[in-house]
């Protein structure tokens, strides 16, 4: 599980095992996770977060998605 970015107590990261799937980011910090659709963005699934962490890490997905998109070609094809 190939980590892209780390900002804060936020790490960015891709499961190897999910290219069945569209785009997407799972966010974790600590137990918290969460999984963001990256084309649009949007919030798929939450085990933790609170909500307004969820609004600062989808503010944080929307900024770095081109980032997130070219990542997961690059790693995921």
């Amino acid at each position: 599980m190939p980590t892209i970015l780390r900002i804060g107590r936020y790490r960015f990261l891709f499961f190897s095992n999910e290219n069945n799937e569209p785009p997407h980011v799972h966010v974790k910090a600590e137990s918290d996770q969460a999984k963001f659709w990256l084309d649009p963005v949007r919030l798929v699934s939450n085990y933790g977060f609170k909500a307004h962490e969820l609004n600062e890490i989808g503010r944080l997905v929307r900024q770095h998605q081109a980032e997130f998109v070219e990542a997961w070609h690059e790693h995921l094809g």
